[in-house]
């Protein structure tokens, strides 16, 4: 007689003790990783550093050499390379947190793309700090070659470090816009058909962006970020006209405005017949008055 509920709803009937205790599950299992991943940078601490290091020996500044200028800056920085470490390794973890706070609330239609959308995550991320990496050493020759001739690059660690890592923090987190786009087509917040219409607008957002979001203001890192960015929104307009199925309410909007289209069509046509017929009937009663 009673029938049993469904696992979808009883999901959704979580309390909010049940939310809250969810949320501090989760935080204290991203606390560990992060934990982890920061005792893991400290033990490969001097591969890391030779990481760091290998931009500024491609660009041929200092031999390769970083300044101390206090007793302190040494402790500084191995906790600065360690904890930046930790939030690069720790990150796809951390993600995957936040998702599986998330899923509850979800339906079951959007839950087929939580794993597509966490891939994505994770990959564009590591691509979007891989490309900071990678330009970081022309970043570094054109910043010593604007100052002149004269003269002579000497970094100090803390700067230098910083630099780099904000650089490679911030292209991760900035090359997950194609992320947040697709997700927001499938959502059906924005359809691509809007983001086509806006392309030219979000062009010139793009350019702005990628000038105030670079902390280092060099063109390598500006055109680093400016294309691969503008690459992703187009990639974005095809992803949702591929992927996202347009409503039933769409599919009766493109009908209407189709039958409207065929009913004004028929209209004009309509009329020119009409006005054909009365051009002829004018004629042959022109004939007529010339023949009588």
């Amino acid at each position: 007689m009673f029938k049993r509920p469904k696992a979808a709803e009883s999901e959704k009937t979580m309390s909010i003790m049940d939310h809250i205790a969810e949320l501090r599950k989760r935080f204290v299992k991203s606390f560990l990783i992060f934990v982890i991943a920061m005792i893991i940078a400290n033990v490969f601490y001097n591969p890391i550093l030779d990481f760091v290091r290998h931009p500024l020996c491609i660009s041929q500044i200092n031999h390769c050499k970083l300044l101390l200028l206090s007793p302190l800056d040494g402790l500084s920085v191995r906790l600065k390379i360690t904890s930046y470490s930790a939030i690069l390794l720790s990150f796809p973890f951390i993600s995957y947190q936040i998702l599986r706070f998330i899923t509850p609330g979800l339906t079951k239609n959007e839950k087929r793309y939580l794993f597509p959308i966490y891939a994505s995550v994770v990959i564009f991320f590591i691509m979007g700090a891989a490309v900071a990496y990678i330009t970081y050493s022309h970043a570094l020759t054109w910043l010593t070659d604007v100052a002149g001739n004269n003269l002579y690059a000497n970094y100090t660690a803390d700067k230098y470090i910083s630099l780099l890592l904000a650089l490679m923090l911030i292209f991760g987190a900035t090359f997950e816009f194609p992320v947040v786009l697709v997700g927001l087509e499938l959502l059906r917040v924005i359809s691509y058909t809007q983001l086509r219409k806006f392309r030219k607008y979000a062009f010139v957002l793009i350019v702005i962006a990628g000038g105030v979001l670079t902390p280092s203001s060099d063109p390598f890192s500006m055109f680093a970020m400016v294309v691969p960015l503008y690459i992703f929104y187009e990639l974005s307009i095809l992803a949702g006209r591929v992927f996202v199925r347009p409503t039933k309410e769409g599919v009766s909007n493109i009908k209407s405005h189709k039958g409207q289209g065929m009913v004004n069509q028929s209209g004009n046509d309509d009329a020119e017949s009409t006005d054909t017929n009365n051009k002829d009937s004018g004629i042959s009663s022109a004939g007529t008055s010339i023949n009588s």
